[in-house]
C-alpha cells in the first residue's frame, strides 16, 4: 500500500521508488501482486505517464487510511511507554507572525527528537482543506477576523491591521497616512481571487465604496514586495510582517482592513505527536474558539 500511495503521489514508478527506498523493479513486483490479490489494476502505465484507473481511484483513500492507522498505532504504543513518536504534518501561510515558526520547530524538534516533522505552505483555504481531509495534522492560517473555518476545530492567536506599502520613491510615500479612497487610481499587487487574503482587502474596499485595480495577482509575499519595489504597483500586507521586508514605504491607513491570525487542527482525535506540537503552543486539542 506504501508503494501505491508513492506512486500515486508521483506520478512516477522510478520516483515512487527512491521515495520508498527501494529498486524500482521490487516495488513494481510488489504493486503487481497486489493487483492480483484485488483482481484489478490500480495503475495505467504508458511509456509516458502513469496514472490512476477507476479501481486505483477507489483503492487509494482506504490505503492511505490503513496506512494512517498503522502509524497512529505504532504511536500510540510508543506513547504509552512514555517516548513521542510518529509525524506531524504542518501547514503555514508565508505571512505567519503570531509565532516565530521556525524557533517553534526547533524547540518542538529538540524536545520529540523521534517525530518526524513535515512544513507545507500555501493558501489558508488550501491549508484548512487540508487539515479536512487528514494530509495535514495543523495549520497556521491568516483570514478576515468574521471567518471562521468551517469542519475544523481552531483558536485565534492574534490579530492586527493591514499597512499600505510602496516603493520609497512613490508619491505617497511621504504620507504618514492615508484612507483606501486615496488607493483608488493605483495599480495593486495582491494575493489571487479568491484566497483569503485577498478577501481581507476585497472586503474593505467594498465596504469603504471603492473600485480598485489589481494588476499583478501574486502568491508570494517576497514577489510581490519585488514588484513593489519596482513601482510597478503598491499593496496591503500585515502590519506584523512588513518589519521583514527592505527596501519599502510603509503607510498606516485609517480604514485599514483587519486581518487574524488562526490556528486550525482536526476535529478527529489527534496523534500523540499533533497534541505534544499542539501542547508546544500551550493549547490542548479539545480547547477550541466558541463562534
Amino acid at each position: 500500500m506504501r508503494y501505491v500511495v508513492a506512486v500515486a503521489e508521483t506520478g512516477n514508478f522510478t520516483r515512487a521508488a527512491e521515495q520508498c527506498l527501494v529498486v524500482q523493479s521490487a516495488l513494481s513486483h510488489q504493486i503487481a501482486r497486489l493487483e492480483r490479490e484485488l483482481g484489478a489494476r490500480l495503475f495505467d502505465r504508458t511509456s509516458r505517464r502513469v496514472r490512476l484507473t477507476p479501481a486505483g481511484e477507489a483503492f487509494l483513500p482506504a490505503a492511505r487510511q490503513s496506512l494512517d492507522a498503522a502509524e497512529r498505532a505504532r504511536a500510540e504504543v510508543a506513547a504509552a511507554s512514555g517516548e513521542i513518536r510518529g509525524q506531524v504534518a504542518i501547514g503555514a501561510i508565508p505571512t505567519v507572525t503570531a509565532v516565530d515558526l521556525p524557533g517553534l520547530l526547533e524547540r518542538f524538534h529538540a524536545r520529540h527528537p523521534h517525530v518526524r516533522i513535515s512544513l507545507r505552505s500555501g493558501a489558508s483555504e488550501k491549508l484548512v482543506e487540508r487539515v479536512r481531509l487528514g494530509t495535514l495534522d495543523v495549520a497556521f492560517l491568516g483570514i478576515p477576523v468574521n471567518a471562521r473555518p468551517k469542519g475544523v476545530h481552531g483558536r485565534e492567536l492574534a490579530r492586527g491591521e493591514l499597512v499600505g506599502v510602496t516603493a520609497l520613491g512613490h508619491p505617497l510615500a511621504g504620507r504618514e497616512r492615508v484612507e483606501l479612497r486615496d488607493l483608488a487610481d493605483e495599480p495593486f499587487v495582491d494575493f489571487p481571487s479568491g484566497t483569503a487574503a485577498r478577501a481581507q482587502t476585497d472586503e474593505a474596499f467594498a465596504a469603504a465604496g471603492v473600485r480598485r485595480d489589481v494588476a499583478f495577482e501574486i502568491s508570494t509575499a517576497d514577489f510581490m514586495a519585488r514588484l513593489i519595489r519596482q513601482g510597478l504597483g503598491i499593496g496591503l500586507m500585515p502590519a506584523s510582517f512588513v518589519p521583514q521586508l527592505t527596501g519599502l514605504a510603509v503607510l498606516e491607513i485609517r480604514d485599514a482592513p483587519a486581518r487574524m491570525e488562526h490556528l486550525v487542527w482536526s476535529r478527529f482525535p489527534p496523534s500523540p505527536a499533533t497534541t505534544a506540537f499542539l501542547g508546544e503552543l500551550g493549547i490542548a486539542p479539545e480547547d477550541v474558539d466558541q463562534d
